[in-house]
């Protein structure tokens, strides 16, 4: 039988604080602790051992992998920090503000070496297979970053381009864990291919959500920022939507709030935040953003539906697909 969530991420927490590494050189290792000390969701290694249960594997026997992949996603967001010049992660100093970039840097290549060597360290028949998409999903992380970055340069991108961007970046990882997990449990391809599906369309709908709560969220029960994106002129689907849709008036509008300088002249935040989220309104863009989101988490439950696994079997992760696309408006 499956483990629950809470169980299964009562077992990461404790492998977490069994990670060792070396006291010296204190300026490498510390940052390290200190990155997998800020806590999180634990969603990814969470995933790895729920899909190696759900094919009736050990839950030890996942660890490894899992923790590699926390590890890993961990080492993103140092590096993720460090691109962003982020002074704060989860409300507390990013490794670059509180040592150093170039020690931020050293870590990160660290703890990617150190995910490399956990999960070489699974004991399974398949652990080439999942190692092979443990080092392929890490390329494409880097490309999505990569992209991510490109953006930010470029006046024009188009909305399948920030789905593939998102794909890449976010979602894939979540599509990984499970196939890492089902793969070392002995899954066939086919069932390993659903639940990457899965994971991968979960993921790029639970960003699409993120998207529309930083505008139309309760910032309480968002538990961030209402109209982050907005003020960082963030290219998300919401935007990149907008601005094909617009016409005449909400396209000058547009063009003055986002590519213009000269608002903050005479305007405050909260009124670029206002004046943008009504354009939106205008033009429906919410309601595209969530017939997209709603699109692409039917996809991810059909992939669900077709593994080679009772409904029994399938339960413990379907709620927390669920809990995942609840989050308070």
């Amino acid at each position: 039988m499956t483990s629950s969530v809470e169980q299964i991420l009562h077992l990461v927490e404790e492998a977490i604080h069994r990670l060792e590494f070396p006291n010296q050189p204190t300026n490498l290792y510390e940052p390290i602790r200190y990155t997998l000390g800020l806590g999180g969701k634990r969603m990814r290694p969470v995933l790895v051992v729920l899909a190696h249960e759900m094919f009736g594997g050990n839950s030890a026997d996942a660890i490894p992998a899992a923790m590699a992949v926390e590890v890993f996603h961990n080492f993103t967001l140092l590096h993720d920090d460090l691109m962003d010049k982020a002074p704060l992660r989860r409300g507390k100093s990013t490794v670059h503000h509180k040592w150093s970039p170039e020690i931020a840097i050293l870590s990160g290549d660290a703890m990617f070496v150190k995910s490399c060597q956990l999960i070489s360290q699974c004991r399974s028949a398949r652990k080439e297979s999942a190692l092979q998409i443990f080092l392929s999903t890490a390329m494409e992380v880097c490309e999505g970053q990569q992209y991510d970055m490109d953006f930010e340069q470029m006046d024009t991108v188009t909305v399948p381009q920030y789905l593939d961007m998102i794909r890449l970046k976010t979602a894939v990882l979540l599509g990984a864990s499970l196939s890492i997990g089902a793969t070392l449990a002995g899954a066939d391809e086919r069932d390993v291919q659903n639940l990457y599906d899965f994971g991968v369309n979960l993921g790029t709908a639970f960003q699409l959500q993120d998207d529309i709560l930083d505008v139309f969220g309760d910032e309480e029960k968002f538990g961030k920022q209402v109209g982050g994106d907005i003020l960082a002129n963030k290219k998300t689907f919401l935007l990149l939507r907008a601005f094909e849709k617009a016409k005449v008036e909400d396209l000058e509008n547009l063009h003055f709030w986002i590519r213009g300088n000269t608002w903050s002249e005479k305007h405050t935040a909260q009124e670029k935040v206002a004046a943008v989220k009504s354009i939106y309104t205008n033009l429906g863009i919410r309601e595209e953003a969530e017939h997209k989101m709603d699109e692409l988490y039917s996809i991810a439950e059909d992939r669900l539906d077709q593994l080679h696994l009772s409904a029994e079997q399938t339960t413990v992760l379907r709620q927390l697909a669920n809990q995942l696309m609840e989050r308070q408006h």
